[in-house]
């Protein structure tokens, strides 16, 4: 189902719309790890414990759920924290510098940040956790890698978000895409409306992968790629 664009005020992109379990599948983030992003976490601090503060602006503080440019924020959070491994602390802290270059409530889905923002980011990142040169250059690699799959409108906000479904190889094709005007943003095969869970759900009954493929009028490819999607996200 297509969705008429709305006002502003009432634009799909902000609202809340995936909980943490279904985000975490979605991205293949650990759910404790993209948890600990959204609602903060505590740490020891002297004799006691203190909260750190979330990495994104909810739609909703304090509820975990996240809105489409949430889900974005997290997919490019996810290629700085899975290249190397960096606390939560040195993250945020990268972010603040993000955030002085780029003013926005989402920093890392702004196309700012893509385009004159991420050589900047990469350089003050690198200087923060004592990057050498050659791992500066690997996170850039990484990082572009993934802002390749995120497509922006003409005034700079994404519309579209092209998930991994493999084991995020850097080439891997965009058969299937999270659109939040599109079948209320769950995962469909791209160019078409026909959402992931359906073939994965047919698949599942037992239909075979070539019949389908005859039946939605796509290639074998596409479909594979939907059912490896939803059933990525029903194993995990």
């Amino acid at each position: 189902m297509v969705m008429s664009r709305p006002t502003k005020s009432q634009d799909p992109r902000e609202l809340p719309a995936y909980g943490l379990s279904e985000a975490a599948h979605y991205l293949r983030i650990p759910r404790a790890t993209l948890r600990a992003w959204v609602m903060g976490r505590s740490y020891p601090k002297g004799s006691g414990l203190a909260l750190a503060r979330p990495l994104f602006h909810l739609p909703k503080p304090g509820q975990p759920v996240l809105s489409f440019l949430n889900l974005v924020e997290a997919h490019v959070l996810d290629a700085i924290r899975r290249e190397h491994q960096v606390s939560l602390q040195r993250v945020r802290k990268a972010l603040d510098l993000l955030l002085r270059h780029v003013p926005s409530r989402h920093p890392l889905a702004d196309q700012q940040f893509a385009t004159s923002g991420l050589d900047l980011f990469v350089e003050r990142y690198g200087e923060l956790i004592n990057l050498s040169r050659d791992g500066q250059l690997a996170m850039r690699e990484v990082l572009a890698a993934h802002l390749k799959r995120i497509d922006h409108d003409p005034s700079g906000v994404p519309i579209r978000l092209f998930p991994f479904t493999r084991n995020r190889e850097l080439e891997e094709p965009l058969g299937v895409v999270i659109d939040p005007f599109v079948s209320f943003g769950r995962p469909v095969l791209h160019g078409t409306g026909i959402p992931t869970a359906v073939v994965a759900e047919r698949y599942k009954a037992g239909e075979s992968i070539d019949s389908l493929a005859v039946d939605y009028g796509r290639s074998r490819l596409e479909i594979e790629e939907a059912i490896r999607c939803e059933l990525e996200v029903d194993a995990a």
